[in-house]
């Protein structure tokens, strides 16, 4: 199976690159495509294309690759605002998981290379490239550490300020490259994790089930100076009452029944790296207590010990659970929260990410295939992207996950339809989930979520009373079974569903 990702070059069409030498071929991009190999390039550019159109075809006739290209829709090539925008638009085209992106930066104005770099750097992972006569083509790291809340008001930004911008600051760690996302808001908080990962503070990661709490825990253990150190998780709802001390502090041979032998506890496992407690809310008030007592001192003794140890541990906690709540129902000690809520990350659930989710579900879907090596060539059609996009997803990425490997196992062609993500999404996912608790950050169609909660109901009546619509209408409450078939054909319910 050949998972090579496909290699794409990007770039303005530069004055350089259209000013052609003796008939031949000149500047940055002839340079880089003459240098290096790719499977395809796309250019975008602001002269008339009277002036393009014969610079493209002698590309095109030059390289083995596919050449593209594209005009941008801008007035002047300084305008900060106007270069974003086309930029962004280009890039969010083209930006694939099957994709490995590449930018020349050296082509157009000083501008359009700013954005490329605001860009490459918050939303869209790529390699950069520059090419010169001097010293030819050089692949470029730029230590660049932006924040993605720095787009939306570039419009408000001087060209200093934006080039003030590409400061020399630590660059994101490749740590958090499995955090799949084009989304501002987890590009923020990559960047917040980033920051945490570079200091020794107790983080607190909150959201919903699926959200990728211990994927952010991972990366940033893998992002700090503890990265070769061993990185501990622990779910704490999963701990019996009467073993918790044990998991904790470990205990000596003969401390109890049943202890055959020395056992480290999770602290003393952490040691110099990393512990992740998961479900952090579940420990009860004796558990707790003792917890405090280990991060206020890092003192612990084992059961059937009388030797203290100390640890040297990075802490990082995580719950679905609103904390403060618990704190003020007295559920939490609220000393405990203070000692671990330093960093806190708020992941979002998978219903507020908007156009997220249809990239995500790509990159899933390729992860998938890489996996299963039975369903290579399996892709996500159009009309089944805009069913996940509307469905609810209480279980967040994990529930996406699994309903993709469902619908890609029972898919009958490489294409999965709209049908097959219906099939494949769990009858009860969307209700556990709340039909009233839908984000509205990015907005939804109501009348597609009402036509969701009915076509839901009349497959269940129909299942129940084994396709009886006559059955099946007075279940549903409709006056007879003609209405049940008009509504059924509205929402393109056949009998065999």
């Amino acid at each position: 199976m050949n998972n090579r990702k496909k290699q794409l070059l990007v770039s303005w069409i530069g004055a350089t690159d259209l000013e052609l030498s003796a008939g031949q071929l000149a500047g940055p991009i002839w340079a880089t495509v003459s240098a290096k190999s790719f499977d395809a390039v796309e250019l975008i550019y602001n002269y008339p294309d009277e002036v393009v159109e014969p610079y493209l075809a002698k590309l095109s006739v030059q390289l083995d690759c596919v050449v593209t290209a594209i005009k941008a829709d801008i007035q002047s090539p300084i305008d900060y605002r106007e270069i974003y925008l086309a930029t962004d638009h280009f890039l969010s085209q083209r930006a694939l998981p099957d994709t490995e992106l590449s930018i020349l930066l050296s082509p157009g104005t000083p501008a359009m290379q700013v954005v490329w770099v605001l860009l490459g750097k918050t939303r869209y992972p790529c390699q950069f490239y520059q090419a010169s006569r001097e010293q030819g083509v050089q692949c470029v790291d730029i230590p660049v550490r932006l924040s993605a809340q720095f787009l939306p008001a570039i419009a408000e930004l001087s060209p200093s300020s934006l080039q003030g911008l590409t400061q020399d600051y630590p660059a994101i760690s490749s740590a958090f490259n499995d955090i799949l996302t084009r989304c501002n808001d987890i590009q923020q908080l990559i960047l917040k994790a980033q920051i945490l990962a570079e200091q020794e503070v107790p983080a607190l990661i909150l959201g919903e089930s699926g959200t990728g709490k211990e994927l952010f825990a991972r990366a940033i253990h893998h992002a700090s100076s503890r990265k070769d150190q061993a990185f501990v998780a622990v779910n704490c709802g999963a701990i019996p009452p009467e073993l918790i001390d044990s998991v904790l502090f470990g205990h000596k041979r003969g401390a109890f029944t049943g202890a055959l032998a020395d056992k480290a506890g999770i602290f003393e496992q952490a040691h110099r790296g990393t512990l992740f407690l998961d479900e952090f809310a579940e420990l009860d008030a004796a558990a707790q207590v003792r917890l405090l007592r280990v991060l206020n001192d890092g003192t612990f003794t084992r059961l059937g010990d009388t030797k203290e140890q100390r640890s040297d541990f990075r802490l990082i906690v995580a719950t679905n659970k609103d904390l403060m709540a618990e704190v003020s129902k007295g559920h939490f000690r609220d000393d405990l929260f203070y000692r671990v809520a330093i960093g806190i990350l708020r992941l979002p659930p998978l219903r507020e990410r908007g156009d997220d989710i249809p990239y995500l579900a790509d990159a899933l879907m390729l992860q998938l295939t890489e996996g299963h090596p039975d369903l290579t060539g399996k892709n996500i059609s159009d009309s089944a992207k805009k069913v996940i996009t509307r469905h609810n997803w209480p279980g967040n990425i994990r529930e996406l996950k699994a309903t993709l490997l469902r619908a890609a196992l029972w898919a009958t062609s490489d294409t999965i339809s709209a049908r097959d993500i219906e099939q494949a999404i769990l009858p009860t996912a969307d209700l556990s989930g709340s039909i009233l608790n839908r984000g509205l950050s990015q907005g939804f169609d109501i009348q597609c979520v009402l036509a969701d909660v009915e076509r839901h109901y009349i497959l269940a009546a129909l299942s129940k009373t084994n396709g009886s619509k006559r059955k099946a209408s007075q279940l549903l409450g409709y006056n007879n079974h003609q209405t049940l078939s008009n509504r059924m054909k509205k929402l393109a319910i056949t009998s065999a569903d």
